[in-house]
């Protein structure tokens, strides 16, 4: 899947993915600092029925949402993570395990985790208004 799409065509491209992978799965996001992970995981829980607000976990390593009917998505964000290690004592392996969609930021700090199976999607910019995404 590659998909190249402006703001305003995210939640399509979100959607899109999401009919690809389907859930509960667990997405590696990779992408430079500035490539719009986060801003893809949002549109992703707006997809998956999430309201609310949708941030980086960066501080916190782990943020829970809730979708309309209750069902659990983990969003990880492993960017101050030093390595496998450090990940697996502030316990992202429960999370990863655990049955529930995971989009997992900066999924190369730890990629030994990360559950067989994992889709892997590379956001790419390709001008300040677009982005590349490749499955």
């Amino acid at each position: 899947m590659d998909i190249v799409y402006s703001l305003e065509e995210l939640p399509q491209a979100a959607s899109r993915l999401l009919d690809t992978v389907g859930v509960p799965c667990v997405i590696a996001l990779h992408g430079e600092m500035g490539a719009g992970k986060t801003t893809f995981t949002h549109a992703f829980c707006e997809a998956l029925g999430v309201d609310g607000h949708v941030s980086s976990p960066t501080f916190a390593l782990v943020n829970e949402y809730r979708t309309r009917a209750g069902e659990g998505i983990y969003h990880m964000d492993w960017y101050r993570l030093k390595g496998e290690e450090e990940a697996l004592q502030a316990g992202m392996e429960e999370y990863l395990y655990s049955g529930k969609t995971c989009l997992v930021e900066w999924p190369e700090r730890a990629p030994g985790l990360l559950p067989e199976g994992t889709v892997h999607a590379w956001l790419e910019v390709v001008d300040p208004e677009t982005r590349r995404l490749k499955v």
